[in-house]
């Protein structure tokens, strides 16, 4: 049991490392020499828990993409607000953790590395719940008259993907004064007029701690049941 324990415990921190330095100095130009000497762990220790690189900025991918899991999973307020106040919190939730987590933030930035070859997957499911989200909303008449989700989902996305990258160099971005005002500005044309008041644009419940709701990120591509 110590042995198990104290194996986890140097999984978990070449993984922080590995973040660390994959955030900081990208994928391609990272070394595992850095990675193991910011775990303070040998080289041997490294190579058990992961033969190679790609694998541990897929361990990084993978804890990213639970943690952003278990922020969409936030149970809906009782206040009216429904789905679009579940939209709301689950992107400060996001803008939280991209600001104090460094394998958020790190999963997130492999993304852009194209040496990592299909590194779309974190960005692919936050896109499919965003889309989820607002087709719950319309079928809950939270949407204003003309607003569509699939018309409504792009504009949203490319918005938090903006705070994302943005934030990576500045953390303002990440702050939530800034997200609030874009939901002020978005919350208006995208709500009913009946139901805007009930919508606040700032987080309506503890965004750092995940709930137990339904609405969590979609399965991967590869957990998806094949359409025949």
């Amino acid at each position: 049991m110590v042995k198990q324990e104290r194996a986890a415990r140097t999984r978990q921190s070449l993984i922080r490392a590995a973040a660390e330095v994959f955030a900081q100095d990208g994928f391609a130009p990272a070394s595992l020499n850095a990675i193991s000497r910011r775990a303070g762990v040998s080289n041997g220790a490294l190579h058990f828990h992961f033969e190679t690189k790609l694998a541990l900025a897929q361990a990084v991918h993978d804890e990213a993409r639970e943690t952003v899991r278990g922020l969409t999973q936030l149970a809906p307020p009782g206040d009216g607000g429904g789905a679009l106040q579940v939209l709301v919190d689950a992107t400060h939730g996001l803008m939280r953790r991209l600001a104090e987590d460094v394998v958020v933030r790190a999963g997130f930035e492999l993304c852009n590395d194209l040496s990592r070859g299909d590194v779309s997957e974190l960005r692919w499911a936050w896109q499919q719940w965003i889309e989820d989200t607002l087709r719950r909303a319309d079928r809950e008449g939270l949407l204003a008259e003309g607003v569509s989700p699939e018309a409504a989902a792009p504009a949203i996305m490319a918005a938090t993907v903006g705070f994302e990258v943005l934030g990576s160099a500045n953390s303002e971005w990440l702050s939530e004064q800034r997200i609030a005002r874009f939901w002020d500005l978005m919350l208006p044309r995208l709500a009913g007029v009946c139901q805007e008041p009930a919508i606040s644009s700032h987080p309506t419940q503890d965004v750092m701690v995940p709930g137990a709701g339904q609405d969590a990120l979609p399965p991967s591509r590869e957990e998806q049941p094949h359409q025949k």
